[in-house]
Protein backbone atom coordinates (compact mmCIF):
# COMPACT_ATOMS: atom_id res chain seq x y z
CA UNK A 1 0.00 0.00 0.00
CA UNK A 2 0.98 3.88 -0.71
CA UNK A 3 1.65 5.36 2.58
CA UNK A 4 -0.32 8.76 3.28
CA UNK A 5 1.83 11.43 4.98
CA UNK A 6 1.26 10.67 8.75
CA UNK A 7 1.70 11.27 12.18
CA UNK A 8 4.44 8.52 13.81
CA UNK A 9 5.40 8.39 17.36
CA UNK A 10 8.44 6.76 17.81
CA UNK A 11 8.76 4.72 21.21
CA UNK A 12 12.42 3.92 22.15
CA UNK A 13 14.92 3.93 25.06
CA UNK A 14 12.74 2.47 27.92
CA UNK A 15 14.45 1.08 30.98
CA UNK A 16 15.46 -2.99 30.08
CA UNK A 17 19.21 -4.05 29.04
CA UNK A 18 18.65 -2.94 25.68
CA UNK A 19 17.80 0.78 26.19
CA UNK A 20 21.00 1.52 23.95
CA UNK A 21 20.15 -0.43 21.51
CA UNK A 22 16.13 1.05 21.44
CA UNK A 23 17.47 4.47 21.09
CA UNK A 24 19.79 3.47 18.05
CA UNK A 25 16.84 1.82 16.48
CA UNK A 26 14.19 4.65 17.13
CA UNK A 27 16.89 6.87 16.01
CA UNK A 28 17.00 5.13 12.89
CA UNK A 29 13.36 4.99 11.99
CA UNK A 30 12.33 8.13 13.30
CA UNK A 31 15.14 10.15 10.94
CA UNK A 32 13.86 7.77 8.05
CA UNK A 33 10.18 8.48 8.13
CA UNK A 34 11.03 12.25 8.72
CA UNK A 35 12.96 11.63 5.38
CA UNK A 36 9.95 10.41 3.96
CA UNK A 37 7.92 13.47 4.46
CA UNK A 38 5.70 12.01 7.82
CA UNK A 39 5.38 14.29 10.51
CA UNK A 40 7.47 12.08 13.50
CA UNK A 41 7.02 12.49 17.51
CA UNK A 42 10.05 10.82 19.14
CA UNK A 43 8.87 9.38 22.43
CA UNK A 44 11.94 8.05 25.20
CA UNK A 45 9.59 6.12 27.15
CA UNK A 46 9.38 6.63 30.95
CA UNK A 47 6.50 5.91 33.29
CA UNK A 48 4.68 8.97 32.14
CA UNK A 49 5.08 7.01 28.71
CA UNK A 50 0.57 6.90 28.80
CA UNK A 51 0.53 10.62 28.73
CA UNK A 52 3.05 11.24 26.11
CA UNK A 53 1.14 8.93 23.54
CA UNK A 54 -2.20 10.21 24.64
CA UNK A 55 -0.50 14.11 24.18
CA UNK A 56 0.64 12.80 20.66
CA UNK A 57 -2.37 11.68 19.51
CA UNK A 58 -0.74 9.84 16.74
CA UNK A 59 -2.06 7.98 13.49
CA UNK A 60 -0.02 4.99 14.26
CA UNK A 61 2.80 4.22 17.03
CA UNK A 62 6.02 2.79 15.73
CA UNK A 63 7.30 0.67 18.51
CA UNK A 64 11.46 0.49 18.46
CA UNK A 65 11.50 -0.79 22.01
CA UNK A 66 13.52 -3.61 22.61
CA UNK A 67 13.38 -6.44 25.21
CA UNK A 68 10.64 -5.35 28.92
CA UNK A 69 8.50 -4.09 29.36
CA UNK A 70 8.22 -2.73 25.34
CA UNK A 71 8.31 -6.33 24.03
CA UNK A 72 6.89 -8.03 26.31
CA UNK A 73 3.08 -7.44 25.88
CA UNK A 74 2.96 -4.58 28.44
CA UNK A 75 2.98 -1.88 26.39
CA UNK A 76 1.00 -3.83 23.76
CA UNK A 77 -1.86 -3.78 26.57
CA UNK A 78 -1.05 -0.51 27.42
CA UNK A 79 -2.11 0.88 23.71
CA UNK A 80 -4.54 -1.38 23.19
CA UNK A 81 -6.62 0.45 25.94
CA UNK A 82 -5.69 3.23 24.40
CA UNK A 83 -6.87 2.55 21.23
CA UNK A 84 -3.69 2.80 19.24
CA UNK A 85 -2.08 1.42 15.93
CA UNK A 86 1.21 0.26 16.76
CA UNK A 87 3.95 -1.48 14.50
CA UNK A 88 4.63 -4.92 15.23
CA UNK A 89 3.22 -7.88 17.01
CA UNK A 90 0.41 -7.77 19.58
CA UNK A 91 -0.50 -8.55 23.40
CA UNK A 92 -0.79 -12.20 23.17
CA UNK A 93 1.95 -12.66 20.48
CA UNK A 94 4.59 -10.35 22.62
CA UNK A 95 3.58 -12.52 25.45
CA UNK A 96 4.67 -15.89 24.19
CA UNK A 97 7.35 -15.12 21.97
CA UNK A 98 9.47 -13.18 24.73
CA UNK A 99 9.57 -16.32 26.58
CA UNK A 100 11.69 -19.03 25.26
CA UNK A 101 10.16 -22.17 27.40
CA UNK A 102 6.51 -20.77 26.35
CA UNK A 103 7.72 -20.38 22.73
CA UNK A 104 8.83 -23.88 22.73
CA UNK A 105 5.42 -24.82 23.85
CA UNK A 106 3.95 -23.16 21.40
CA UNK A 107 5.75 -24.33 18.11
CA UNK A 108 7.45 -27.71 19.00
CA UNK A 109 3.87 -29.75 18.89
CA UNK A 110 3.58 -28.17 14.94
CA UNK A 111 7.04 -30.08 14.20
CA UNK A 112 9.44 -26.18 14.77
CA UNK A 113 12.75 -28.04 16.05
CA UNK A 114 14.06 -26.52 18.83
CA UNK A 115 16.63 -27.81 21.12
CA UNK A 116 15.12 -29.34 24.29
CA UNK A 117 16.39 -28.09 28.01
CA UNK A 118 14.41 -27.37 31.25
CA UNK A 119 14.09 -24.56 33.59
CA UNK A 120 16.58 -24.16 36.62
CA UNK A 121 17.30 -22.94 40.03
CA UNK A 122 20.05 -20.65 39.93
CA UNK A 123 20.92 -21.55 43.59
CA UNK A 124 20.91 -25.70 42.14
CA UNK A 125 23.25 -24.56 39.60
CA UNK A 126 26.21 -24.40 42.68
CA UNK A 127 25.55 -28.28 43.43
CA UNK A 128 24.81 -29.84 40.33
CA UNK A 129 24.65 -29.05 36.13
CA UNK A 130 20.98 -29.26 35.23
CA UNK A 131 22.26 -30.75 32.13
CA UNK A 132 25.62 -32.84 30.96
CA UNK A 133 28.09 -30.63 29.87
CA UNK A 134 28.72 -28.06 27.30
CA UNK A 135 24.58 -26.58 27.89
CA UNK A 136 23.69 -23.17 27.79
CA UNK A 137 22.07 -21.17 30.32
CA UNK A 138 20.29 -18.00 29.19
CA UNK A 139 17.16 -16.27 30.93
CA UNK A 140 14.36 -16.65 29.98
CA UNK A 141 12.60 -13.50 28.95
CA UNK A 142 15.92 -11.22 27.52
CA UNK A 143 16.79 -10.91 24.05
CA UNK A 144 20.00 -9.76 22.12
CA UNK A 145 21.93 -13.08 24.10
CA UNK A 146 21.65 -10.77 27.45
CA UNK A 147 22.83 -12.94 30.40
CA UNK A 148 23.66 -15.85 28.29
CA UNK A 149 26.75 -18.47 29.25
CA UNK A 150 28.24 -21.16 28.03
CA UNK A 151 29.45 -23.68 30.60
CA UNK A 152 31.53 -26.30 29.33
CA UNK A 153 33.98 -29.02 30.68
CA UNK A 154 37.14 -27.10 30.67
CA UNK A 155 35.50 -23.65 30.97
CA UNK A 156 36.07 -20.97 34.14
CA UNK A 157 33.09 -21.02 35.67
CA UNK A 158 34.02 -23.81 38.17
CA UNK A 159 33.07 -27.45 38.45
CA UNK A 160 30.19 -26.97 40.05
CA UNK A 161 29.54 -23.47 38.99
CA UNK A 162 30.89 -21.18 42.20
CA UNK A 163 28.54 -18.51 43.27
CA UNK A 164 31.94 -15.76 42.77
CA UNK A 165 32.15 -16.43 39.00
CA UNK A 166 30.38 -14.37 36.73
CA UNK A 167 27.60 -15.07 35.19
CA UNK A 168 23.69 -14.83 34.46
CA UNK A 169 23.17 -16.88 38.00
CA UNK A 170 23.78 -13.87 39.84
CA UNK A 171 21.03 -11.81 38.86
CA UNK A 172 18.31 -13.99 37.42
CA UNK A 173 16.66 -16.57 40.12
CA UNK A 174 15.30 -19.28 37.69
CA UNK A 175 17.29 -19.69 34.29
CA UNK A 176 16.49 -21.91 31.15
CA UNK A 177 18.93 -24.63 30.54
CA UNK A 178 19.38 -25.98 27.07
CA UNK A 179 22.21 -28.20 25.49
CA UNK A 180 24.61 -26.21 23.77
CA UNK A 181 24.68 -27.06 19.87
CA UNK A 182 27.94 -26.91 18.25
CA UNK A 183 28.26 -25.64 14.71
CA UNK A 184 27.17 -22.05 13.11
CA UNK A 185 25.18 -19.25 13.72
CA UNK A 186 22.30 -18.49 11.57
CA UNK A 187 19.51 -15.45 11.47
CA UNK A 188 16.01 -15.32 9.27
CA UNK A 189 13.78 -12.43 8.62
CA UNK A 190 10.74 -12.82 7.92
CA UNK A 191 8.81 -9.28 6.74
CA UNK A 192 4.83 -8.95 6.48
CA UNK A 193 4.70 -12.97 5.59
CA UNK A 194 7.94 -13.18 3.43
CA UNK A 195 11.04 -15.20 4.37
CA UNK A 196 14.05 -13.06 3.55
CA UNK A 197 17.07 -13.89 3.44
CA UNK A 198 19.79 -16.38 5.79
CA UNK A 199 22.41 -14.51 7.32
CA UNK A 200 25.58 -16.20 9.07
CA UNK A 201 26.92 -14.89 12.03
CA UNK A 202 30.54 -15.35 12.50
CA UNK A 203 32.09 -13.80 15.73
CA UNK A 204 35.75 -13.14 15.72
CA UNK A 205 35.99 -14.35 19.47
CA UNK A 206 33.89 -15.97 21.70
CA UNK A 207 30.29 -16.29 20.41
CA UNK A 208 27.47 -14.03 19.44
CA UNK A 209 26.37 -12.08 22.52
CA UNK A 210 25.33 -9.03 23.20
CA UNK A 211 28.62 -7.06 22.69
CA UNK A 212 29.29 -9.05 19.94
CA UNK A 213 26.09 -7.76 18.09
CA UNK A 214 26.29 -4.51 18.54
CA UNK A 215 30.07 -3.66 18.45
CA UNK A 216 30.87 -2.76 14.54
CA UNK A 217 34.22 -5.16 13.65
CA UNK A 218 32.93 -7.95 16.41
CA UNK A 219 31.02 -9.66 13.99
CA UNK A 220 30.96 -10.76 9.76
CA UNK A 221 27.86 -10.81 8.86
CA UNK A 222 27.62 -13.03 5.49
CA UNK A 223 24.30 -12.96 3.80
CA UNK A 224 23.27 -14.20 1.59
CA UNK A 225 24.75 -17.19 4.23
CA UNK A 226 27.10 -19.59 2.30
CA UNK A 227 25.35 -22.80 3.16
CA UNK A 228 23.73 -25.60 1.07
CA UNK A 229 20.05 -24.86 -0.78
CA UNK A 230 18.39 -27.04 1.33
CA UNK A 231 19.76 -25.34 4.48
CA UNK A 232 18.94 -21.84 3.25
CA UNK A 233 15.06 -23.03 2.89
CA UNK A 234 14.57 -25.13 5.91
CA UNK A 235 15.64 -22.06 8.03
CA UNK A 236 13.19 -20.02 5.64
CA UNK A 237 10.33 -22.15 6.14
CA UNK A 238 10.97 -22.51 9.76
CA UNK A 239 11.35 -19.06 10.27
CA UNK A 240 7.88 -18.05 8.04
CA UNK A 241 6.18 -21.24 9.91
CA UNK A 242 7.52 -19.94 13.41
CA UNK A 243 6.10 -16.44 12.30
CA UNK A 244 2.95 -17.54 11.37
CA UNK A 245 2.00 -19.69 14.28
CA UNK A 246 3.12 -17.51 16.67
CA UNK A 247 0.80 -14.58 15.02
CA UNK A 248 3.77 -12.04 14.64
CA UNK A 249 3.10 -8.80 12.77
CA UNK A 250 5.19 -6.53 10.89
CA UNK A 251 8.88 -7.98 10.94
CA UNK A 252 10.26 -10.51 13.42
CA UNK A 253 13.81 -12.60 13.17
CA UNK A 254 14.25 -16.40 13.86
CA UNK A 255 18.09 -17.44 15.46
CA UNK A 256 19.16 -20.75 14.18
CA UNK A 257 22.44 -22.89 15.32
CA UNK A 258 23.47 -25.30 12.38
CA UNK A 259 25.41 -28.41 13.41
CA UNK A 260 27.01 -28.54 10.08
CA UNK A 261 27.77 -32.46 10.35
CA UNK A 262 24.52 -32.99 10.53
CA UNK A 263 22.38 -31.54 7.33
CA UNK A 264 19.18 -30.84 7.99
CA UNK A 265 18.58 -32.77 11.02
CA UNK A 266 20.95 -30.57 12.89
CA UNK A 267 19.23 -27.37 12.41
CA UNK A 268 17.71 -25.85 15.32
CA UNK A 269 15.00 -22.48 16.18
CA UNK A 270 16.21 -21.07 18.90
CA UNK A 271 14.01 -17.67 19.69
CA UNK A 272 11.79 -16.08 17.81
CA UNK A 273 12.30 -12.00 18.35
CA UNK A 274 9.11 -10.04 17.20
CA UNK A 275 10.83 -6.52 17.69
CA UNK A 276 14.26 -6.92 15.81
CA UNK A 277 16.53 -4.23 16.16
CA UNK A 278 16.72 -1.50 13.25
CA UNK A 279 20.24 -0.08 14.04
CA UNK A 280 22.76 0.23 11.23
CA UNK A 281 24.25 -2.86 12.32
CA UNK A 282 21.18 -5.06 12.39
CA UNK A 283 20.09 -7.88 10.55
CA UNK A 284 16.66 -7.21 9.40
CA UNK A 285 17.61 -3.97 7.60
CA UNK A 286 20.90 -5.71 6.16
CA UNK A 287 18.80 -8.61 4.41
CA UNK A 288 16.04 -6.44 3.08
CA UNK A 289 18.93 -4.40 1.70
CA UNK A 290 20.46 -7.31 -0.33
CA UNK A 291 17.04 -7.61 -1.49
CA UNK A 292 16.90 -4.27 -2.84
CA UNK A 293 14.87 -2.93 -0.38
CA UNK A 294 16.38 0.68 1.17
CA UNK A 295 16.33 1.37 5.27
CA UNK A 296 13.08 3.66 4.46
CA UNK A 297 11.02 1.63 2.57
CA UNK A 298 11.72 -0.98 5.01
CA UNK A 299 10.42 1.04 7.88
CA UNK A 300 7.16 2.32 5.42
CA UNK A 301 6.55 -1.54 5.01
CA UNK A 302 6.56 -1.91 8.72
CA UNK A 303 4.02 1.21 9.36
CA UNK A 304 1.51 0.22 6.03
CA UNK A 305 1.43 -3.64 7.16
CA UNK A 306 0.50 -2.32 11.28
CA UNK A 307 -2.06 0.34 9.44
CA UNK A 308 -3.64 -3.09 7.23
CA UNK A 309 -3.38 -5.34 10.10
CA UNK A 310 -5.65 -2.58 12.09
CA UNK A 311 -8.05 -2.18 9.38
CA UNK A 312 -8.72 -5.60 9.22
CA UNK A 313 -9.61 -5.80 12.77
CA UNK A 314 -11.84 -2.59 12.91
Amino acid sequence: MTLPKLHIAVLMGGWSAERPVSLMSGKGVADALEAKGHRVTRIDMGRNVAQKLAEAAPDVVFNALHGTPGEDGTVQGLMDLMGLTYTHSGLATSVIAIDKQLTKQALVPHGVPMPGGRMVKSEDLYTRDPLPRPYVLKPVNEGSSVGVAIVTAGGNYGDPISRDSIGPWQHFDELLAEPFIRGRELTTAVLVDKALLVTELKPKSGFYDFDAKYTDGMTDHICPAEIPDEIAEACKDIALRAHQLLGCKGTSRSDFRWDDEQGVEGLFLLEVNTQPGMTPLSLVPEQARALGMDYGDLVEAIVADALASAKKEA
